[in-house]
């Protein structure tokens, strides 16, 4: 059975077409076999009614030879086959085929067999059981017709040859009549049958298709071309047929309400991503200003934090420089320089340059993390970002016992950052490490860097503190949550440190083991991939 509509529908009415000619052909074939056997059966009851008549007078006046004459007349006439005469015990006292004598038959041959078989003889048979099919001695099919020559009185009063009254039947008169006409007559018919349902059928098919095509293929296969269009998001063209139905025409109007509100849903739609795209990118706009201020704040916190530990950082060395000034200006308190002592003059000069310098390097290193700058990604040795950091905070996590292990990873490539931004990313997972250790008196923070893969290196900070409980884990990043005492926090360290790491396009990882400590991983990628995004751009629009 086809897919497609069209071929179907084809398909079935010409199957339906087939079978209601076969049949109708079919009933007429035989109504009309059937009629041609009624009238052959009723022509040769009219004709042995005929001879019965014919020979009445013949027999009446006892002369059998001018009744076997007409007899065999009437047996010479086209499509008679032969005409016999049996005698009421069943002899065969004439037969017009001169091969057949006269001869003493039972009541059980095929002509007496059909009523003296059944139980008693009817006193006037139907037609049904005079009628019988045989095949003559030359064999042709015939159709034989039996009739009775019944004793009326005139019979059974003549003084010819009386019968007794009470003998109702004198014999039998049975006709043969050939079927060769009717068969012939019923193979024309039957060909004429075939023609004419051959014909039927191919006109009906014919037909079927033709209108399939015009009326039902045709506009359906418009119909789908309108809708793929729809798919296809074209909204500005009505869906139209040209052969038109009422059915397809509620079709197509449908259709074309469908797109009518389809094309108003995609407009509003349309009207509704503007929008949101707007109000998405005036929030987004809103919200990186918030995270640079929330950046800027927490670098404000840490440089208070950090502004005590550098102040100590500073006084030592300013200190040495102040008494070797002192010592210098006792030296020359006589206006020239004491004989021999040039090498403690250099010495103490070389001293006074390195701890000025270690001041300017210590102030330095806190402008450089207190300046505030436009996010920006350059190459930046991370190692280094370690170091600077750890020595600004040097004198804070000495204080809170906190012992630095660095295991960094040599020839480390460097990466694009925000060397600003890393730094302070580096400055709060330390601080917070020390501050996770300072209730159990101090212990040892691990940094380690290594390369992830080749494209990202891992940034790690260990503590030996008391760890995280597993139900503050999914909490730690959120801004404002913090474990902390009152006034020792306010819980923006860490959302920073995941701000700042996914505007790098990296990933922070957590494990934590209760009494075990706290380890924080940083992935950052060796390149920037806005970087990256604005270089192809910028060859796509040199090209």
């Amino acid at each position: 059975m086809p897919h497609r509509l069209g071929p179907k529908l084809i398909l079935s009415l010409t199957i339906l077409i087939v079978a209601i000619s076969v049949v109708s052909g079919y009933l007429n074939l035989r109504t009309q076999k059937k009629q041609l056997l009624d009238t052959m059966i009723l022509g040769a009851d009219q004709l042995s009614r005929s001879i019965t008549s014919a020979t009445w007078h013949a027999m009446l006046d006892d002369d059998r030879k001018a009744a076997y004459e007409i007899m065999r007349v009437i047996a010479d006439k086209q499509g008679v086959d032969r005409i016999r005469m049996f005698n009421r015990e069943g002899r065969l006292v004439f037969s017009t085929d001169a091969r057949e004598q006269p001869t003493m038959t039972s009541m059980s041959n095929e002509v007496c067999s059909e009523c003296h078989s059944k139980g008693p003889m009817p006193q006037r048979p139907t037609q049904d059981l005079r009628v019988r099919y045989a095949t003559s001695p030359d064999g042709v099919k015939t159709i034989n017709m039996v009739a009775p020559i019944y004793n009326e009185p005139s019979c059974s009063n003549a003084s010819c040859h009386a019968h007794r009254a009470s003998t109702k039947v004198l014999g039998v008169v049975d006709v043969a009549l050939r079927l060769d006409p009717v068969q012939k007559q019923t193979r024309t018919i039957t060909i004429q049958t075939i023609l004419w349902t051959l014909l039927e059928v191919g006109i009906g098919a014919a037909f079927v298709i033709l209108f399939t095509r015009q009326f039902v293929a045709a506009p359906i296969q418009e119909l789908i071309q309108g809708t793929k269009a729809v798919s296809a998001m074209e909204l500005d063209h009505d869906i139209q047929i040209t052969r038109r139905t009422q059915e397809l025409d509620e079709l197509v109007d449908s259709f074309n309400r469908m797109r009518e509100r389809l094309k108003l849903a995609v407009n509003e739609l349309n009207e509704m991503q503007q929008t949101l795209e707007s109000k998405v990118e005036e929030r987004t706009q809103q919200l990186q200003t918030a995270q640079r201020k929330l950046i800027q704040a927490d670098r404000l916190a840490s440089l208070g934090q950090l502004a005590a530990s550098v102040a100590h950082e500073i006084n030592n060395p300013v200190s040495g420089v102040l008494n070797l000034s002192m010592l210098l200006e006792r030296l020359m308190g006589s206006g020239a320089y004491p004989p021999g002592r040039e090498a403690d003059f250099r010495k103490y000069l070389g001293l006074i340059s390195s701890e000025t310098a270690r001041v300017g390097r210590i102030v330095s290193d806190l402008l450089s993390f207190s300046r505030r700058s436009k996010p920006q990604h350059a190459p930046a040795d991370l190692h280094k970002l370690v170091h600077t950091t750890l020595g600004l905070a040097d004198h804070k996590l000495r204080l809170m016992s906190a012992a630095i292990v660095l295991n960094l990873q040599e020839n480390l490539p460097q990466i694009e950052c925000d060397a600003s931004q890393i730094q302070q990313v580096i400055l709060n997972l330390v601080m917070n490490a020390a501050e996770a250790m300072k209730s159990r008196g101090g212990g040892t923070v691990t940094i380690r860097t290594h390369l992830a893969n080749a494209d990202e290196v891992e940034l790690s900070v260990q503590d030996t503190g008391e760890g995280i409980a597993p139900e503050n884990l999914a909490k730690i990043f959120d801004p404002f949550f913090t474990t902390k005492a009152d006034a020792k926090g306010v819980g923006l360290g860490l959302a920073v440190v995941y701000g700042i790491v996914k505007a790098h396009d990296g990933d922070v990882e957590v494990t934590s083991k209760r009494n075990e400590g706290t380890t924080f991983k940083v992935t950052l990628p060796l390149k920037s991939r806005k970087a990256e995004i604005a270089a192809i751009e910028t060859q796509v629009h040199a090209v």
